[in-house]
């Protein structure tokens, strides 16, 4: 399997733009065939607490971009956008991904962050998610995820590649590269994160976007700050030729 991730900047609050910017960067991206294209949080507006402005349908804008990009490419695509379903009072912080045939799957933060008030302004989601891309099992989170472990353990029997798409400020930046790094060694798995740039509600963000093996080795990072585009593979084979090698999850039950 093969993934590429886009390390972008995002203009806040601005739909139009980051649609605009984006197109040539999923072109571009789709280049080198991926199985998977990911674009990080909130991708078309950032990571703002204005949902009586930003908040759209669960066929709205950002979800319509995503399912267009997805076929134009013939790539499947995912980001999250602040999406409300029928009979809602708040949004979900939905990470969507669009098939090229215009079917989504989707998958609502469970972890909101509490420290800008996000749970004022969304619903948190109960599910997980796990779907086979290309042949490997991949499953999503979404920025404060990351600091929950026990949701990464529970899936990764089922798991080769996690994929954690965030707005993670450059000021816990160590923060950021050192726990994608322990979610994969913990769990012998891939993890690819995929991290905004640039600034938002006088926030700075440094991305720091990478791809880290079964092993903990970083397979390709992205430059601090920049735009860019970081394409990686996946072997599920390398997944179960480690754990077979260092069993360790089996100890967990223990």
């Amino acid at each position: 399997m093969k993934v590429a991730g886009i390390q972008h900047d995002i203009v806040w609050e601005d739909k139009e733009k980051n649609f605009t910017n984006l197109r040539p960067l999923i072109y571009e991206a789709a280049e080198s065939s991926p199985d998977l294209i990911i674009l990080t949080e909130l991708f078309s507006t950032g990571f703002s607490m204005n949902t009586e402005t930003i908040s759209e349908s669960t066929d709205g804008p950002s979800i319509s971009f995503l399912i267009n990009e997805a076929e134009r490419t013939g790539i499947p695509i995912c980001g999250s956008v602040p999406a409300i379903a029928d009979g809602q009072k708040k949004p979900h912080n939905y990470l969507v991904i669009a098939y090229p045939d215009n079917s989504i799957e989707s998958y609502a933060k469970k972890h909101l962050f509490t420290f800008a008030k996000e749970d004022d302004h969304y619903c948190p989601g109960q599910e997980t998610l796990t779907l086979n891309i290309a042949g490997a099992e991949v499953s999503f989170f979404i920025c404060f995820d990351l600091r929950f472990a026990p949701d990464f353990w529970d899936l990764a029997p089922k798991t080769d590649l996690y994929v954690v798409i965030a707005n993670w400020p450059e000021t816990r930046a160590h923060h950021w590269k050192s726990l994608l790094t322990a979610r994969a060694i913990e769990n012998q798995a891939y993890v690819m994160g995929v991290n905004r740039v640039g600034s938002g509600d006088g926030i700075r963000y440094s991305g720091d976007s990478h791809l880290i093996d079964p092993l903990g080795a970083e397979v390709i990072a992205a430059k601090s700050g920049l735009t860019e585009i970081l394409v990686g593979d996946v072997s599920p084979t390398v997944v179960s030729e480690v754990r077979n090698q260092y069993p360790f999850l089996e100890n967990r039950s223990q």
